[in-house]
């Protein structure tokens, strides 16, 4: 067998391994979305106790936001007033791992990892969080809002000259509110002015029917499964698609003893935390990147050092907190992160070494026994393929239909 095809074996066997999971972990992300609102994240997040740290970083453990989906809802949570500490100890847990991406532990690295590695996540979060506690004060946070000013209404694609700005009306009053006039792309003409429909929230039949809009059964459905199958599959395909090529390729080409010359001591955890910490990398795309790493001969602890901090650290996550929370804030982030994961690295392979848990350990056989591919597998492996070229087709039409509107004036 020729190397590519070995190298598009590889990658088949890998993908239809973590299919499955990977669907189950995008379903629950789904429900979490819909059922945990941030307002019980800022409950929780808003004081700087150790309390709050720990509130954090578990409630951040099993969200399905990865490490460019994170920075968003940290900077509003940080900006509704949660504490350095509390956001720090988000920051961590959040894209270290996640229900997704346990579940893909589970097929593609064994039992071990899909219990030691959501652990891990939280420790290594509560010190982080602790860290800057102890050695960055600072006063309460405060909220970000912005002054109240007049809404500016949008002008046309086309039109030289700012529209009338919309007329509102207090709640409660017995005014009617102002017409307000619109003009269309690409029109010359100044469009009829209708009035803005007004309702009052003192209105009974206005309660009512905010009532009969609440979102029913079918609407929750919907809503999970388009943020599941759309939004948070759109997010981690690409890097998903890099990570099991690369683990297909080591598969390939380096031979199963390349990395044990390293060991399994600080070196190799060191050279794995600088691999880390510039990849843009989500926990599930690490996923089968490890399992590379592993059948190349690192050490689990190694392993483990590469699935903490390289989801945990990249660019955009360190400009960010630069910018919200300040260097200091910063320099403790980074410490922690990589002194946690080698801490941490260290202890996983003192446990397998102490308990011979090496069993517990696998590199995703389940799918090809005896040269076998189970239906189930093979199944999930067409519907989550399915599912990501719906996205990039979609993709794909946006933007051209967004170029085809930027010419349409020209």
């Amino acid at each position: 067998m020729s190397d590519i095809a070995l190298l598009a074996q590889n990658f088949l066997l890998l993908f239809m391994e973590s299919a499955p999971w990977l669907l189950l972990g995008l379903l629950v992300a789904g429900l979490m979305h819909e059922l945990v609102p941030i307002s019980m994240l800022q409950k929780h997040m808003g004081s700087a106790s150790t309390g709050a740290v720990g509130k954090a970083a578990v409630i951040g453990a099993p969200l399905p936001l990865c490490s460019c989906g994170v920075i968003p809802a940290a900077v509003g949570l940080r900006r509704s007033g949660a504490s350095k500490p509390a956001t720090v100890s988000f920051l961590v847990s959040t894209p270290e791992t996640g229900v997704d991406s346990v579940s893909v532990s589970y097929a593609l690295l064994g039992p071990l990892f899909a219990i030691v590695r959501p652990f891990c996540a939280i420790v290594s979060a509560i010190y982080a969080g602790m860290m800057v506690k102890w050695f960055d004060k600072e006063a309460p946070a405060t909220t970000h809002e912005a002054p109240a000013t007049p809404a500016q209404a949008p002008q046309s694609c086309c039109s030289s000259k700012a529209e009338v700005a919309e007329t509102t009306t207090s709640c409660c009053s017995s005014k009617s509110a102002e017409p307000v006039s619109t003009t269309p792309c690409c029109s010359t003409e100044k469009a009829q002015a209708t009035p803005a429909s007004t309702s009052s929230c003192c209105d009974s039949e206005s309660s009512s029917a905010s009532h009969a809009n609440k979102p029913g059964f079918t609407d929750k459905v919907a809503a999970i499964w388009q943020f599941s199958s759309g939004k948070l599959l759109i997010d981690i395909t690409v890097w998903l698609l890099i990570g099991l090529a690369l683990a297909a390729a080591i598969q390939t080409w380096v031979p199963t003893d390349f990395l044990t010359s390293w060991g399994d001591g600080l070196v190799a955890m060191l050279v794995m935390a600088v691999i880390g910490i510039p990849m843009y990398i989500c926990a599930t795309a690490s996923t089968p990147i490890a399992v590379g790493f592993l059948s190349a001969g690192l050490s689990p602890g190694a392993v483990l050092v590469f699935l903490l901090a390289g989801p945990a650290t990249n660019i955009s996550t360190m400009g960010m907190i630069a910018k919200e929370m300040g260097k200091r804030t910063l320099m403790l982030y980074i410490v922690s992160v990589m002194s946690a994961s080698i801490v941490l690295g260290y202890g996983l392979n003192l446990l397998v070494d102490q308990f011979s848990l090496q069993s517990w350990i696998a590199l995703g056989q389940s799918t090809h026994e005896h040269g076998e591919i189970s239906p189930i597998y093979a199944l999930c492996a067409v519907l989550l393929g399915g599912l990501m070229i719906r996205n990039g087709w979609q993709a794909l039409q946006q933007k051209m239909t967004k170029s085809s509107q930027a010419s349409c004036c020209h």
